[in-house]
């Protein structure tokens, strides 16, 4: 599988910040791929590096071009959702979509329309009349439009209703991702973008913390539900993370045989939140 983005030593700083800390990584083509991380732990640097918008230091290639000499280029093949879908609120409806025509060589004005006619948006009304969900739903409606290798999605469904939530998800599978475009999505809802992702990774203080295919998970991170006796003798093999739940020791290993696991109670593969905050404690131990 061709890697369409190639990431080697990257950093960035602010002043003495370093918000992206000496990070290398590769997004192959035709996957989904959740970037996951606390506020303030360089996922939207990370994003700006990827789309040319801010300078870095290392080696960043996006379908084999440089973001930052070659983003003319690069955006034609790329799409981006920011975490509130800032558009013209001025302009009507039509007018948005003739103007998208105009300057996007990859619009399909026909396919913006028929997505469109599965929502109760006017072609009339202005940007500024529609409710958030709607503005949304006419993003991602232009979005689906462009013919671009690349999806990026920042925070793309924040401040919207679970409604609408689950229906931008299940548009974005059916509608959108194949096996010849990528998508990348970073969001605080972990729970509901989980059954979505091939991929995952995890960032904080600007370094990743796990880069991995989610199929991976199961083979090399377990949760035990253990007591008493059986919970001390698990404590032996090295928890990451313990925490306390109906009276029993939950306990997250990483890279511990399962067989090894059995003996001491109930097994299952964490959840991608229960695995992402038991990282990030780790981390900051």
């Amino acid at each position: 599988m061709t890697s369409l983005v190639s990431a080697r030593g990257v950093s960035k700083r602010f002043g003495s910040i370093r918000a992206v800390d000496n990070v290398s990584f590769e997004i192959e083509g035709g996957k989904i791929l959740g970037l996951i991380g606390p506020n303030g732990a360089g996922k939207t640097t990370l994003l700006k590096a990827l789309l040319g918008l801010t300078d870095c230091d290392g080696q960043l290639s996006v379908m084999g071009l440089d973001p930052f000499k070659q983003r003319k280029e690069l955006m034609q093949n790329i799409c981006f959702i920011a975490d509130v879908a800032v558009l013209p609120r001025w302009m009507k409806v039509s007018q948005l979509l003739n103007y998208v025509e105009a300057v996007h060589p990859n619009f399909s004005r026909h396919r913006a329309e028929e997505l469109l006619t599965h929502t109760k948006i006017l072609r009339n009304s202005k940007v500024r009349q529609l409710s958030k969900g709607m503005v949304t739903q006419l993003h991602l409606s232009i979005i689906m439009s462009i013919d671009a290798k690349l999806l990026v999605l920042d925070e793309p469904t924040l401040g919207l209703d679970i409604i609408f939530r689950k229906e931008f998800y299940a548009n974005l599978l059916n509608d959108y991702f194949d096996e010849e475009r990528t998508i990348l999505i970073t969001t605080h809802q972990v729970e509901e973008i989980e059954n979505l992702l091939t991929d995952i990774m995890f960032i904080n203080d600007g370094k990743i913390l796990l880069d991995s295919p989610m199929e991976s998970l199961a083979d090399t991170y377990t949760e035990v539900a253990a007591s008493g006796d059986a919970a001390d003798r698990a404590r032996g093999l090295g928890p990451i993370a313990e925490n306390q739940m109906f009276g029993k020791s939950v306990m997250l290993f990483e890279g511990v045989n399962r067989e090894q696991l059995q003996e001491f109670g109930e097994l299952r593969t964490p959840s991608v939140a229960d695995l992402f905050v038991a990282k990030i404690m780790e981390a900051r131990k």
